[in-house]
């Protein structure tokens, strides 16, 4: 025996009781009574009818007993390390004030600006260099000072 629902009032309707509605765009309702296809037809709320189910619902009546709100667990997330540090090394950083961990990340940004300015001087000694050697070589006429702007790029 298949129970329907009725479209407005909410309420179990019984086989061979209510009515069906067929709009025009092939959408069906089912109502328990004339009153309810009434009422839908008239674009009433339900929620705004006291004896509908919506109405009950939403304003908590007939409520004789309180459901008791069901638990739930909630899963417990391991704390693992990280490839390339412990967890004792995470937990440390993470309990670090930010001043110091802002003290420790302007000395790392210090720290790669002067290697990249060391490189920099390194590269600009080293090209003198070899500006130099390539300088005597064509002074003996070793060289071509074409072959020396291959040579440099």
């Amino acid at each position: 025996m298949k129970l329907e629902i009725c479209s407005f009032s909410g309420y179990k309707i019984y086989p061979s009781k209510g009515k069906v509605y067929v709009r025009i765009d092939s959408r069906t309702f089912r109502f328990i009574n004339g009153k309810a296809e009434s009422y839908f037809l008239q674009r009433l709320s339900p929620r705004k009818i006291r004896w509908t189910q919506i109405y009950r619902r939403l304003n908590k009546k007939g409520i004789t007993e309180q459901i008791v709100k069901k638990r739930t667990r909630r899963t417990v997330k391991a704390e693992r390390a990280v490839a390339g540090a412990t967890w004792d090394e995470i937990r440390a950083k993470r309990n670090e004030k930010p001043e110091v961990r802002a003290a420790a990340r302007q000395a790392a940004i210090e720290k790669t600006k002067e290697k990249a300015k060391a490189k920099g001087a390194n590269k600009a000694a080293e090209l003198s260099l070899l500006l130099h050697v390539f300088w005597i070589m064509q002074k003996k006429r070793l060289f071509q000072l074409t072959t020396l702007v291959y040579f440099l790029y």
